[in-house]
């Protein structure tokens, strides 16, 4: 009688690991992949979730590039000390990606921007365009058109307000674990792990959370204001960049996955049957676009 054995393919090990940056800010990250003979991909997560959301395209992107998925201030396992008067702003966020890039000795790199990572993406390209070597934005805006009108109209309301009123509906909208399940189902045409929104909610829910996060969706409209500056960096840097989307997301609609080719016009555009979180549903396909664009563009 005769045996055969199929060993499994193993990925590199994902490590999960904290670094005290000079801002006293404490990330908490995970890596994968060899930093010393791979190029480096950045996983830049959004709202509401953190690093967690890259748990299943970690493994895919590790045997071929060393991967970093940290957790913005705000967000997931990152703590901010008491002792610190930290501005939650795109500024401050991006500011600390800086340190923690620098932190790492990353000086060039592929940014991945979902949601709240695109435009910390835009601005990190904006203060180091030699760093960057390709750019992947999933359902990551930098364009009017790509706002989806329902989705912003609270917000727009409140910026131009600035009244309690308008930023109490926003609260109310946005902050309650049906939003962020909403954010997870609507538009995904597969069934979807229901344990990432419960652990988004759930730390969401830390004491004090709530106004962080009224803070960032307030200094979002820093970034709407910022966008004839992306226009102009990708006119004149010409980039090579991957825009995948979930053309189902009615937050950052289709339209704004367009729209990078009026000023990138060979800027791959590709849409999946999805909704705003591609990965839950349709991560093998994402993978393989990555590992596709980043081949043929030499990286």
């Amino acid at each position: 009688m005769s045996s055969s054995q199929t060993n499994l393919a193993t990925p590199p090990q994902t490590v999960f690991k904290s670094i005290t940056l000079p801002n006293k800010v404490e990330i908490f990250y995970q890596e994968s992949g060899s930093i010393s003979d791979k190029p480096t991909l950045l996983l830049l997560h959004g709202f509401p979730s953190s690093s967690n959301q890259y748990r299943n395209l970690i493994p895919l992107l590790a045997p071929h590039y060393h991967v970093l998925a940290p957790d913005l201030p705000g967000f997931g396992f990152t703590n901010i000390p008491s002792s610190i008067a930290f501005q939650y702003t795109f500024t401050s966020l991006t500011d600390t990606v800086e340190q923690f890039l620098d932190a790492l000795k990353v000086t060039k790199f592929v940014p991945y921007g979902f949601d709240y990572g695109a435009p910390i993406t835009w601005r990190l390209a904006l203060r180091r365009p030699e760093a960057i070597k390709a750019i992947v934005s999933q359902n990551g805006n930098a364009y009017d058109e790509g706002l989806g009108a329902t989705f912003w109209a609270g917000l727009q309301k409140w910026w131009a307000s600035g009244l309690d009123s308008d930023r109490d509906v926003v609260r109310a909208a946005a902050l309650s674990y049906e939003h962020v399940k909403f954010q997870y189902l609507h538009g995904a045409m597969r069934s979807v792990d229901p344990y990432p929104p419960f652990l988004d909610f759930s730390l969401l829910s830390r004491p004090g959370n709530f106004d962080i996060q009224l803070a960032l969706f307030k200094d979002y409209a820093t970034n709407v204001e910022m966008y004839p500056q992306f226009h102009e960096y990708f006119r004149k840097s010409q980039v090579k960049l991957l825009a995948v989307w979930g053309k189902n997301d009615i937050i950052f609609v289709p339209e704004g996955a367009e729209a990078f080719k009026r000023d990138l016009p060979d800027a791959r555009v590709k849409f999946v049957d999805a909704g705003h979180f591609v990965l839950e549903t349709h991560v093998v396909e994402i993978a393989q676009e990555i590992l596709n664009f980043l081949g043929e563009v030499g990286v």
